[in-house]
């Protein structure tokens, strides 16, 4: 090799992109790592930042050879987008790992003769389009959330295109492109237009027949075994890509190429690290891994030489082109002068006081030495602010390297993630970052970017529904459901959901009636006895249910009651102030982030004392939501506590708060463990003479006398990780204050009371965009795939959790694990240990000097840690589920696909309901289940004895969700004051039939669950708005509505007209109609007498409450307008009628 770095420091990334930003031609970085890679093209990105040279990465697949695993789509994506741009690249410089450069890549002339361009205007055929992205390896769907996929609806076609951040829906008029939008894939709602875009192939591979030919042909040529025993064959050769795919991409092509087939020709490169050993090493452990699977006929390997390049080859081919040219390079350190030392000096002031004492001496040495201060977020950009004024520094704020060099400021700040400063003495420029002036402090990097979606109370939502689960039908009973089925009725064709009852006996219930039936569910894994249809069994059991609700209504009423009379401080708004605090946040908040955001204001800003229950699952928001209660307890002057139950979560907070609050005059403090007994009294002192006004504690502080000056609100983190006593001694502390309780998975008495109302409730349901769920694997403990975890996720850069709940073993498993995975480094952590090592080893983990983490339970409530995607818990059949889910939200927090293994000892016996737990988790894997793990966590064990009352009886018979409706319906009865032992179980409904068609047709909406959450959302919409809206995106996800589904939404409006007038029944056809009055209709008599006396044609009195009426209808668009302009005229009202 003509040159090799070890790992570059600061000067040398400087020196780097100096020689890149020169260079006229492509720069290729060759990196020892994916985790340098990652680390240098974030400096790189800082250095030449406004310099109009573009830094390209080349992401490697994250899997190991030979793997089980597909890379995910947005990996794949962003492969190929750099593949699709090299051709057009001339300067800049492209990082790629050396492991990454020694795979085979699909030839070159793959990419661009599969690239089109589509354009607003372009004539169109939407079958042609359909064969180039099925050939592309596009794959169609019902719905689009990935890249890679598409959907043909009508005239509407979705595609997710490689290499974009979101989605495109192109609008067809005949064969022409009327419109191309930008939508979102979370509310499927367009949301801007652009003129084109631009179609690259969806996989390193074709799927359409030629090639298919080619790899069936190649397959026979390269394995002796029988084709038709693989199913990787069996499934390529019906166009389906199965997992693992990729190792055997050479076989759809008659050659492959390198990735220096797409370079061009006057290339330069540079090389950092020993890489002529790792790809010897790498190439190694390839053929170790082709060892071990080159005798399973099932997947039959490819050779390592058909996937990979020869170590020798890959360094021939880089040495052939030419180096960069980096003698600076190497010989940077002499240019280099020393930088100041302050790791042993604990005190602050000694720091900032050795710092001011070195720069007086440069800068009189030089005095036009320039200083720039490098920090990792604007809340410590403000905090580095403020320490330096004390030593009479004020430095200025730039953007950039390019602006700071630019400058003439003698100081300046910015933010940016350099580790380690430089001082470039031949320059007169000085960088100094955080951890050259405080050593290495854990920083919490705020990379969330959320999306926007509605909440649809999901926990109740039927849109997941299987067939044959049972359901419960409040006239009825419990049943099975069977599916949804089109029937002609009175030649009307409509749409039914089947359910079957004891022996075998069937109902078909219109769908308009889907919010008559919920799912089933008590807890038990035992299917529940059928009720049979006509029997009194069900009404019996359904009676002694409501009753026991009404007696639980009434004495939660009476502890509601107490609790809303009890008077708290009314906090005046200062809107001005908050909505700059709101707009200073930098991303986009969820809806229901926002929901949960509004019901806390609105709360503080009544005088009723808050208590309200925050549930959102890990990593979804809900620190916002705390942040913007405590800026308006804040601004009015008053104090904040916000108990933990973690050291390691009170520090992460205090960075993330101070953060936050950096533009903010407020004092944020924190006591816990980490603190020192002098530093803790400050801290106290502070805060009972009022000066802190906001404090981060752990359960600590409620074992200290301290005395606030002006305490109004009470924020509990993760709450279900305190125990019984300390909750005790919460409320001997928040007698008279606002509290806001935040978790993932509420533990089943605080989601007991939160849904009977005794506590207010808010759900925040919506990932963030890009969040992939865990994959979530249940195995005994194997070496061989534990070692394959790891291993999978070094070779990625990242990181692993293993978690060994057992302090006197973890010093042994640490060493087994440094056997078991030679090449990766590994630590441990446990909550014994010193407050300052723990703190090291933390900080260094987090900041990537170590792979894997061998840790307690301590990490439950830990630190955000973007890199660490895959946990592996030992011994898992030992924790509960809330702690499970806890416990596997540690990973998956960005945008790579996350695992958990969870390990069990095969030599011992687990127990059943471990089994269960186990099998839960591994089951939800859906993004937002920590609710949903709490609400199996309550049926299961039952509502915690609510009131020292049994419930789980009835809880049993009917179902948890029946149940649940039954108690919040006396709730609202008996503060209306209309609670009645007599009152019937089923209120009012309202039938409307008007002998048209009224559905979504199959045709419309194909998916069946879809279907059904569609239903349930109109059947659901209260307002005419809402009913609007919903029309909207309806139209705009599938395009425009059919006329069934235009009658569907006719008839609920008029449904919802009807029952506010007291109506029973509206029933029409051809030429005449009836109308049924309930008892407490709100239509007064004489309206209808008048009514049938001016027109005794029309309108005739069959009896009581039944009115007949006569009415000619052309067509079914007059229908809907006639019969709500005869309701206005029954009810004498100017009423605004639907057009429908």
């Amino acid at each position: 090799m003509n040159i090799k770095l070890d790992m570059l420091d600061t000067a040398q990334h400087l020196l780097l992109s100096e020689a890149i930003e020169k260079n006229n031609s492509l720069s290729l970085v060759i990196t020892s790592s994916a985790q340098e890679a990652n680390s240098l093209t974030s400096v790189l990105n800082f250095f030449l930042k406004d310099t109009n040279v573009p830094i390209l990465s080349f992401p490697d697949r994250e899997t190991l050879p030979y793997d089980v695993f597909s890379p995910h789509q947005d990996l794949i994506s962003k492969r190929l987008e750099t593949l699709s741009k090299l051709s057009n690249i001339s300067r800049g410089a492209l990082i790629v790992p050396i492991t990454t450069l020694m795979n085979y890549l699909p030839p070159k002339e793959f990419i661009s003769s599969r690239t089109f361009i589509y354009k607003v205007g372009d004539n169109f055929d939407s079958n042609e389009l359909q064969q180039r992205l099925s050939a592309g390896g596009y794959r169609r769907v019902q719905t689009v959330y990935e890249h890679g996929e598409f959907a043909l609806r009508g005239s509407i076609i979705d595609i997710y295109p490689m290499g974009v951040a979101n989605p495109f829906r192109i609008d067809l008029f005949d064969d022409e492109i009327e419109s191309i939008r930008i939508f979102e894939t979370t509310t499927q709602v367009s949301t801007c237009q652009v003129e084109n875009i631009n179609l690259i192939p969806a996989n390193e591979f074709p799927l359409d027949k030629p090639a298919i030919d080619i790899f069936s042909s190649n397959w026979v040529k390269y394995f002796d075994s029988d084709p038709l025993k693989s199913n990787i064959y069996k499934s390529v050769r019906k166009g389906i890509s199965p997992n693992g795919i990729e190792y055997y991409m050479p076989l759809f092509f008659l050659k492959t190429s390198t990735l220096f087939d797409y370079l061009p020709q006057n290339l330069s490169h540079i090389v950092i690290g020993d890489i002529e050993n790792l790809a010897t090493k790498y190439w190694n452990d390839i053929s170790l891994r082709y060892e071990n699977c080159m005798f399973d006929t099932s997947k039959p390997p490819l050779k390592p030489e058909k996937l990979f390049s020869y170590p020798k080859d890959i360094i021939d081919k880089i040495t052939a082109t030419r180096r960069l040219d980096n003698a600076d390079i190497k010989c940077s350190s002499s240019l280099c002068g020393v930088l100041p030392c302050f790791e042993n000096t604990e005190n602050l002031e000694q720091k900032l006081s050795l710092l001011e004492t070195f720069l007086s001496h440069e800068r009189v040495a030089s005095p036009t030495l320039k200083v720039l201060f490098c920090v990792e977020s604007s809340g410590r950009r403000e905090i580095l602010i403020e320490m330096l004024q004390t030593i009479k520094i004020f430095p200025k704020e730039v953007n950039s390297w390019k602006e700071f060099k630019a400058s003439n400021n003698h100081f300046s700040i910015t933010i940016s993630e350099l580790m380690k400063g430089v001082y470039l003495t031949d320059k007169k420029e000085l960088v100094l970052t955080e951890s050259d002036l405080f050593g290495q402090k854990v920083q919490q990097r705020r990379r969330r970017k959320v999306n926007n979606e509605s909440n649809h109370n999901f926990f109740r939502d039927l849109s997941e529904l299987k067939i044959e689960e049972p359901v419960v039908h409040l006239e009825h009973g419990i049943g099975l459901y069977k599916g949804l089925e089109t029937l002609i009725i009175d030649n009307v064709e409509s749409e039914f959901i089947v359910l079957m009852y004891a022996e075998k006996s069937i109902i078909y219930l219109p769908v308009s009636s889907i919010h008559l039936i919920s799912r089933f569910s008590s807890g038990t894994n035992i299917v529940p006895k059928l009720n049979r249809l006509g029997s009194d069994q069900w009404d019996t059991a359904r009676k002694k249910a409501v009753a026991k609700a009404r007696d639980t209504a009434v004495e939660l009423l009476d502890v509601y009651s107490r609790r809303a009379s009890s008077i708290g401080f009314s906090y005046r708004p200062f809107e001005v102030e908050y909505q700059q605090f709101c707009s200073e946040f930098k991303f986009e908040e969820t809806a229901d982030q926002l929901q949960a955001i509004d019901a806390v204001r609105n709360d503080l800003l009544d005088k009723k004392l808050m208590d309200r229950l925050i549930c959102g699952d890990v990593g979804f928001g809900k620190t916002e939501v705390a942040m913007r209660a405590a800026f308006t307890a804040m601004v009015n002057a008053k104090q904040v506590v916000i108990l933990v139950p973690t050291t390691l979560l009170a520090q992460q907070h205090l960075t993330t708060f101070r953060d936050r609050f950096s533009e903010w005059p407020f004092q944020i403090e924190e006591l816990s463990r980490f603190k020192s007994a002098t530093e803790q009294k400050a801290i106290i002192k502070q805060v009972e003479a009022g000066k802190v006004d906001l404090l981060i504690s752990t359960h600590k502080l409620l074992y200290q006398n301290l005395k606030f000056k002006n305490l109004s609100l009470m924020v509990i983190d993760e709450e279900h990780r305190f125990g019984v006593r300390q909750k005790e001694k919460m409320k001997s502390l928040k007698s008279n204050i606002d509290i806001l309780t935040m978790t993932a998975t509420p533990i089943p008495r605080t989601l007991n009371l939160a849904m009977n109302e005794v506590r207010d409730l808010s759900i925040i349901a919506t990932p963030p965009e890009k969040r992939l769920s865990v994959k979530t694997f249940v195995t005994s403990n194997q070496t061989a795939i534990i070692r394959e975890a790891i291993s999978r996720e070094i070779l990625r850069g990242g990181q692993v959790y293993f978690l060994h709940n057992d302090v006197k073993t973890i010093t042994r498993i640490t060493q087994n694990i440094k056997e078991l995975v030679p090449e990766a480094t590994v630590d441990f952590a446990h909550g014994q240990m010193r407050e300052r090592d723990l703190e090291r080893v933390m900080s260094d983990f987090y900041h990537q000097r170590f792979a894997v983490l061998v840790c307690t339970t301590i990490i439950e409530t830990g630190i955000d840690i973007p890199s660490a995607n895959t946990i592996v818990i030992n011994n898992a059949d030992k924790f509960g589920l809330a702690q499970l889910h806890q416990l596997r939200g540690r990973v998956g927090r960005s945008h790579h696909q996350a695992y958990a293994y969870l390990v069990t000892d095969e030599d011992k016996k687990i127990t059943s309901d471990a089994k269960k737990r186990l099998e839960a988790i591994s089951i939800s894997e859906k993004l937002g289940s920590g609710f949903i793990l709490a609400t199996n966590d309550l049926e299961i064990r039952g509502a915690g004895e609510l009131l020292g009352d049994e419930q789980s009886g009835h809880i049993h018979t009917i179902g948890f969700t029946l149940y649940m409706e039954m108690l919040e319906r006396a709730i609202t009865e008996l503060r209306e004051g209309s609670l009645s032992y007599d009152a019937p179980l089923i209120a009012d409904q309202t039938e409307i039939n008007l002998h048209i068609p009224t559905y979504i047709p199959e045709t419309y909406i194909v998916d069946v669950n879809t279907r059904l959450m569609m239903y349930k959302r109109i059947a659901n919409c209260k307002k005419e708005e809402e009913m609007h809206e919903l029309q909207v995106e309806m139209i705009d996800r599938f395009g425009l509505l059919p006329t069934e589904t235009k009658n569907l939404f006719s008839t609920n409006y008029l449904k919802q007209l009807a029952h506010e007038l007291g109506i029973t029944k509206l029933e029409f056809s051809k030429t005449r109609g009836r109308i049924k009055f309930s008892d407490k209709t709100n239509i007064k008599p004489e309206n209808v007498i008048k009514l049938i006396q001016n027109e005794p044609d029309k309108f005739q009195l069959k009896s009581q409450n039944q009115l007949n009426f006569v009415m000619e209808i052309e067509q079914d668009d007059d229908l809907f307008k006639k019969i709500s302009d005869m309701l206005a005229q029954i009810n004498c009202n100017e009423l605004d009628i639907a057009q429908g």
